[in-house]
């Protein structure tokens, strides 16, 4: 493993147990997260706890702590943050799943961070308000309380798979515009003949709204062709399913 820093830096704010704190280093390290930031721990720095349950993470540059006493401090270098909450806070931000966070952290040019809040309360309102999106988890509603280490875990993993599948992204690279607008306007022709268009003066509406969406979606070069031959298929399907009809 490379002692130099790489990926989000992972912002832990004022963390309570030093057991949680090793805890996290030590997935950071298991799924290549090497940058941890302490803000304020409950139990000073350093803390013997934390050197037990990291297993050696904090050895070699595995995983480097670094304590701060205000949050401001500790992200005042990052150039982009996203705040783990389970709820928005009333705030008007993006929030992303796991793999929307990964894509944007894995994209974005400069310096970025992933907040994490005490085990107990979480992150405070104005820690959230510093941040430019919010990252939620899928989990059950009824119980959605995670413990701190577990937290940093379901990241550092989509971390891990979302950056390998960005690496890999090459083999298969985006679509132009000609490959886009090719397949909108291949699938609009087959709607038109199916009769979807209805009444006519709403066509061009109809038309600008599935491309609003198609153009959202990120397609690349594979996925066109993909839905292409999916829209023939359907449409020979169609074609065979009028001659048994007749027949």
């Amino acid at each position: 493993m490379s002692a130099e820093t790489f990926g989000p830096a992972i912002v832990l704010v004022a963390p309570q147990m030093g057991e949680n704190i090793g805890a996290a280093a030590r997935v950071m390290g298991n799924f290549g997260l090497s940058d941890l930031r302490i803000v304020a721990p409950r139990d000073g720095w350093p803390n013997p706890a934390a050197e037990t349950l990291s297993a050696g993470a904090f050895e070699g540059g595995v995983v480097t702590p670094t304590v701060f006493e205000k949050l401001e401090e500790a992200v005042s270098d990052l150039n982009y943050l996203i705040a783990t909450t389970a709820r928005q806070r009333g705030m008007e931000k993006a929030v992303f799943s796991t793999d929307e966070a990964t894509a944007k952290l894995a994209s974005h040019a400069g310096k970025t961070g992933v907040l994490f809040g005490a085990e107990k309360s979480g992150l405070p309102n104005d820690a959230v308000a510093l941040c430019d999106a919010i990252l939620t988890y899928p989990v059950n509603t009824a119980f959605a309380s995670l413990n701190l280490a577990q937290a940093v875990g379901v990241f550092a993993h989509a971390w891990a798979f979302g950056t390998t599948e960005t690496a890999e992204a090459g083999l298969n690279p985006p679509a132009d515009r000609q490959a886009l607008i090719g397949m909108m306007e291949h699938f609009e022709d087959e709607l038109d003949r199916a009769g979807f268009f209805f009444p006519p003066e709403k066509k061009e509406v109809m038309i600008q709204n599935l491309r609003n969406a198609f153009s959202r979606a990120g397609w690349t070069d594979q996925e066109t062709r993909t839905f292409r031959g999916a829209v023939k298929a359907l449409a020979l399907g169609r074609g065979k399913a009028r001659i048994d009809r007749k027949d």
